[in-house]
């Protein structure tokens, strides 16, 4: 506990604290930030989670304690104390990078195990299966008791990160953490049907149009699907929309890596989800990118056919991998 112990006396003396996640943020993201400005604002220290980006933050989880809390990076001043959460690299602040090398102190909690450990105090536990759990296991340090708000926020991080406790990053310790968090008070059916069980008719109707495009490659252990702007016009979906996409790439039986990629003018995300043990972010790597073994993602700049024929060989069934 000696890092968390660091992170606690930092937070402690802060007279402003700025929290803010990675880009285009997902559960983990939102549910950890929101879980720390939350306790912090309970134990009396000033808090506010900014965003990364001018796109409004995943209405998925708007359902979550402090949600309207959010305010882009753009409009606030240098705090005391910025906390990047579940953010390898500076870069991945995007618009709030300025804001954390403004700060006086800049801590970074994270369990990405490819972290540049580019604060000024670095908690960084590759083991932890989300930012989330990190988090909930700093209240204890900050002698925090937490409330079921911010229990829920915990919750949605980890089962998020966890994908409802199917992934390889599902341990034991997880699981007591989890239970904790269901003692303190979080809501586990209400966050399911929230995540699950919520969507509206403009992403089913996304899902299908991305999914009637899904390829099977490299002697069927590779599939792949995409997004082109127009498809959102079309249905109506909004981008937060498509964070889980992927899984439903990912259910195709036989496969061993999932691909789902966004199609820019110039430009292709790739994000991808390893099934069998594959480590998908070596591969991410070789262009910039990077994540977990079996979730990361990085940015391509060509087309979409260009992006296939440099990838696939480096993917399981491939010539390279």
């Amino acid at each position: 506990m000696v890092g968390y112990h660091r992170v606690a006396v930092e937070l402690r003396k802060a007279a402003s604290v700025a929290l803010c996640s990675h880009v285009k943020p997902d559960g983990d993201a939102v549910g950890s930030a929101l879980a720390l400005t939350l306790a912090l604002r309970e134990i009396g220290i000033p808090a506010i989670p900014t965003l990364a980006d001018d796109e409004e933050p995943p209405g998925s989880y708007e359902f979550l304690p402090g949600f309207g809390l959010f305010v882009p990076a753009t409009e606030l001043e240098p705090p005391d104390v910025f906390v990047a959460l579940d953010t390898p690299s500076v870069e991945r602040l995007g618009d709030a990078a300025e804001l954390a090398s403004s700060a006086r102190a800049l801590v970074v909690i994270d369990h990405h195990p490819d972290n540049a450990h580019f604060g000024t105090v670095n908690l960084v536990d590759p083991a932890a299966a989300a930012t989330g759990v990190m988090v909930w296991r700093l209240l204890r340090a900050l002698e925090y008791d937490p409330s079921p708000e911010v229990a829920l926020c915990c919750w949605v991080a980890l089962v998020t990160d966890t994908g409802r406790f199917a992934y390889d990053n599902t341990k034991s310790d997880a699981l007591i953490d989890g239970a904790a968090m269901l003692e303190a008070g979080a809501d586990a059916a209400e966050a399911h049907r929230a995540l699950y069980e919520s969507r509206t008719r403009e992403a089913m109707a996304l899902e299908c149009r991305v999914l009637s495009r899904l390829t099977v490659a490299n002697d069927g252990r590779v599939a792949y699907a995409w997004i082109e702007d127009d498809d959102f016009t079309q249905t109506g979906a909004r981008p937060w929309e498509t964070e889980h996409l992927v899984d439903s790439v990912r259910a195709i039986a036989g496969i061993d890596v999932a691909l789902l990629l966004r199609v820019r003018p110039d430009t292709v995300r790739v994000n991808l989800r390893a099934k069998t043990g594959f480590d998908v972010s070596s591969v991410a790597s070789r262009w910039g990118g990077g994540g977990h073994t079996a979730a990361a993602g990085f940015t391509f700049s060509g087309d979409r056919t260009a992006l296939l024929g440099e990838l696939l060989p480096y993917l399981p069934g491939g010539d390279r991998a």
